[in-house]
């Protein structure tokens, strides 16, 4: 396990030491993050892998034991980012999930990331907007072999024209894990179609961290 034992309350940025490690990003994206999820690790690992393991947790798990788990993550991850973000901030800005890889009509769809936006300020009301829609099914990414290009998604996404008023002044995309940056670059090249010169900021719960590598898989094992 690591030390890390508790789920971060600090948003940090993606900076030229990180942004390497997520392919599709620029220089020009402005990025933030909570925690670091690896991959390939179990709950144990660290609180963010247990954090995000269950805030993914399948829709056909509701009604069993381990959806409150789901549920606790949910609450989570919105006190992590009430405690990180200024009150005063989040009444200027828009903020936009991005849709899960399932269709609204899909029994599996999964609001998870709605959910968690509107627990992070009940009252009064953020400006919350489903902005971007995916009315396609695919496979989730993380279930997946390749990972999605952004224009593979943004050929999936298109814009609720009912939600493009009033104009916002800074939108902020959320989503659980920034892995390639194939999602947000996807989602930030639709918006600016539809706001042209509108900032637009990515804010993720986690960042998938590069693997240690153990010397044992490079040399054998060590006697």
């Amino acid at each position: 396990m690591t030390s890390n034992s508790t789920f971060p309350q600090r948003l940090t940025e993606i900076d030229d030491l990180t942004r390497p490690d997520h392919y599709y990003l620029t220089a020009d994206d402005t990025c933030y993050f909570l925690g670091e999820y690896t991959a390939r690790e179990g709950y144990a690992f660290s609180a963010t892998n247990s954090l995000i393991i269950n805030f993914k947790k399948s829709v056909d798990k509701r009604g069993t034991t381990q959806w409150r788990y789901k549920d606790l993550a949910i609450q989570q991850s919105a006190i992590a980012l009430r405690n990180s973000i200024n009150p005063e901030a989040l009444n200027n800005v828009t903020l936009v999930p991005i849709p899960p890889s399932k269709a609204k009509d899909d029994p599996l769809y999964d609001d998870r990331l709605l959910r968690m936006l509107k627990l992070i300020r009940p009252l009064p009301p953020l400006d919350i907007r489903e902005l971007i829609v995916q009315n396609t099914s695919t496979l989730a990414a993380h279930d997946s072999d390749s990972r999605p290009r952004p224009e593979d998604l943004e050929n999936l996404y298109e814009i609720d024209q009912s939600l493009v008023t009033p104009q916002p002044q800074l939108i902020a995309v959320f989503d659980d894990v920034l892995t390639t940056g194939s999602h947000f670059k996807a989602a930030q090249s639709l918006i600016q179609k539809t706001f042209p010169g509108v900032r637009i900021i990515g804010v993720f719960i986690a960042r998938r961290a590069p693997g240690t590598m153990d010397f044992n898989d490079i040399f054998g094992n060590i006697e």
